[in-house]
């Protein structure tokens, strides 16, 4: 009988920027993997990222439920065995992973190395120097399994049919702003987002995008106080705002998973870094590095000073203020 295909599971269950960047390694992969299944382990919200990707189906996880703890974990890895897994992708490699892991004795198991020793020595200024990129470890893990994956040649699927209300017809340039992020010093302020609003929404259509009520409500406020902008937080369903962002001209995000989302797509992404800095790893897919702005090194010699932006000295919690909105303007204005 001939050998059955390879299946590998692939497990990326967080966050939503980490989940977002295994996206076009997927796409590279199916395109020169084909015969080879794919089966995608991540939270029930991120299955629109992977919609129509080739031989790629989604498995949700149901971490607050049925797989809770590490008797739902065992349950998991035999609903996941049932699929008939032949080798697991670990793009993730926590604490469930690892539990996951022991449940999968006997199948080949590759766990990204995230390099934390290295991101280790960049956060406490002994180099500073490009680490390898997240999408580079997660193809690392592919070849570990036998599959080189070549990400030179990107694929990007087109631009979403827009059938939402307000978004239907577009006959102008549309630029996306995501202005918030997980942490106060990842973020530039809001004063000087303003600025950058109120000039480039002279010309083109702003689109305003964030989760949760009180960022809805801020970008409510915003949205109000100038012509030709448009607030899309608490307004449309996830698939709707990944169809927005695939029909940007550009996006402009903080390190943040509005930046992937955009960059997934094939979008151009200006990012304005603050504590952080792309040379951990972390620079949307694609993009050429004078697309990320980053903190004045004069001002903040430390940046980056935490890989996530949790951990800052203080009055680092400002970085990103050292660059201006005009630079920013014109960065935007120069790709379009």
């Amino acid at each position: 009988m001939p050998k059955s295909p390879e299946h590998i599971l692939v497990i990326r269950l967080s966050a939503m920027g980490d989940v977002a960047m295994t996206v076009p390694v997927l796409r590279a992969f199916t395109k020169q993997y084909p015969l080879v299944k794919v089966t995608v382990l991540t939270r029930c919200f991120f299955m629109p990222f992977f919609k129509g990707i080739p031989n790629v189906n989604v498995f949700p996880a149901d971490l607050k439920g049925k797989h809770k703890g590490v008797l739902g974990l065992h349950k998991l890895s035999k609903e996941l065995k049932a699929l008939g897994v032949t080798q697991v992708a670990d793009l993730h490699n926590v604490l469930r992973t690892n539990i996951l892991k022991i449940f999968f004795l006997g199948t080949k198991v590759v766990q990204i190395d995230k390099g934390r020793a290295e991101k280790k020595e960049l956060v406490s200024g002994d180099i500073f120097q490009q680490l390898k990129t997240t999408h580079q470890r997660y193809a690392d893990v592919f070849n570990a399994l036998g599959y080189p994956v070549d990400l030179s040649n990107p694929i990007f699927p087109k631009p979403s049919e827009l059938t939402i209300n307000g978004f239907e017809n577009k006959s102008e340039t549309w630029i996306g702003i995501a202005p918030f992020a997980a942490h106060e010093g990842k973020m530039y302020p809001l004063v000087l987002m303003k600025e950058v609003i109120a000039e480039l929404s002279n010309d083109y259509r702003i689109i305003l995008f964030g989760g949760g009520t009180e960022e809805a409500q801020i970008l409510d406020g915003i949205a109000q106080s100038f012509d030709n902008v448009i607030n899309t937080a608490g307004q449309l369903k996830f698939d709707e705002e990944l169809a927005v962002i695939s029909n940007l001209d550009v996006m402009l995000a903080m390190d943040s998973g509005n930046a992937h989302m955009a960059a997934m797509q094939g979008v151009k992404v200006i990012t304005i870094w603050g504590v952080t800095h792309p040379y951990a790893g972390f620079a949307p897919f694609n993009q050429p590095e004078d697309y990320a702005l980053v903190a004045d090194g004069n001002q903040f010699p430390l940046v980056p000073t935490s890989i996530y932006g949790n951990k800052y000295p203080e009055g680092y919690e400002k970085a990103s203020a050292s660059i201006s909105p005009q630079r920013i303007i014109e960065k935007i204005k120069a790709i379009i």
